[in-house]
């Protein structure tokens, strides 16, 4: 990650530290005053975004470390981890909700003070659009994981706090009994699907999931653009916080000097690197005819002549 990378994913953590905060404090008191489940969950999600957002700094911080001796891959991955406990800790905070959804149902207590609780339902709107807005800026600059992660559970926290402002209309306002806690159960439900969500796109990058294969498919074609490479095969791709890694092997003619080889793989390397900012690229060179492992058909197959099946 640049230094100017780095420091536009900080700044994106600090704000939703920032924003977390802030609708703690208001939330607490918000909940204190109304009494509401739904209102609860949203202040139970909030403390969770704050812990979150801690991770999310720390994450980020540590995955714009340079490369060193121990982790000469660099440090990535840290933001895959970030995101890790972000799951789990949006995981906890819907299963509080439902159990006090569940708890109000049966006992079939009442909110009061709903005009407050809109109120502070509303501002946390206002500042949770403009912390997404801010998010989306940068993870289109710096493709942070961490930062998406935290992205998409404050992008929940609209669809949760106009949820609360449902429940407190339909509840205390129009007089429907049990409104608010099946609004929390639906948060409850909402925070499970994110967490979800979050923990796939977390665990792909920890287990060094392929490209997507449009992405895959894209490199291909671009490397396709060089005539003088044949038969691209054992073709590996991963990415590994903000970076991508690429690997392959590629035919040249075996009467072809060390040096010549070396110039061209220089210039595919130049090229595919300007295609793809931030990706670091290995290849290796086989003479023509040359079979690494014929029993393998992920080793041996031919990127480029299943190119030319498609057409």
């Amino acid at each position: 990650m640049t230094d100017n990378r780095a420091l536009l994913a900080r700044s994106a953590a600090m704000a939703s530290i920032t924003v977390a905060v802030i609708l703690v404090l208001l939330k607490a008191w918000a909940s204190w005053r109304t009494g509401s489940t739904a209102m609860l969950g949203s202040l139970a999600d909030s403390a969770l975004d704050l812990i979150a957002s801690i991770a999310t700094l720390t994450g980020v911080w540590i995955a714009s470390m340079p490369a060193d001796e121990d982790h000469r891959f660099g440090h990535g991955k840290a933001e895959a981890l970030a995101a890790i406990v972000q799951v789990m800790l949006i995981t906890i905070s819907a299963f509080g909700i439902a159990v006090r959804a569940i708890t109000q149902l049966v006992e079939g207590s009442a909110v009061k003070a709903a005009e407050e609780g809109i109120a502070v339902s509303v501002f946390a709107i206002v500042l949770t659009f403009a912390l997404l807005g801010w998010q989306r800026y940068v993870m289109n600059r710096t493709r942070s994981l961490a930062i998406q992660t935290d992205h998409l559970h404050y992008k929940s926290d609209l669809f949760l706090n106009l949820a609360v402002i449902a429940a407190l209309v339909i509840d205390q306002m129009l007089g429907v009994t049990g409104a608010d806690p099946l609004f929390g159960l639906a948060i409850a439900a909402w925070l499970g699907w994110g967490a979800y969500s979050a923990a796939r796109d977390a665990v792909d990058d920890l287990m060094d999931r392929e490209w997507p294969e449009e992405k895959r498919l894209a490199f291909v074609e671009a490397a396709a653009r060089h005539p003088e490479l044949s038969n691209l095969h054992d073709l590996r791709t991963r990415t590994s916080g903000n970076r991508d890694f690429v690997q392959f092997h590629v035919d040249l003619p075996g009467e072809m000097t060390v040096e010549e080889a070396h110039d061209i793989i220089e210039r595919v390397e130049e090229d595919l690197r300007g295609r793809f900012p931030g990706m670091e690229l290995l290849i290796h060179i086989d003479p023509v005819g040359h079979v690494d492992e014929p029993d393998n058909p992920l080793a041996e197959t031919d990127e480029f002549a299943k190119l030319e099946d498609d057409e």
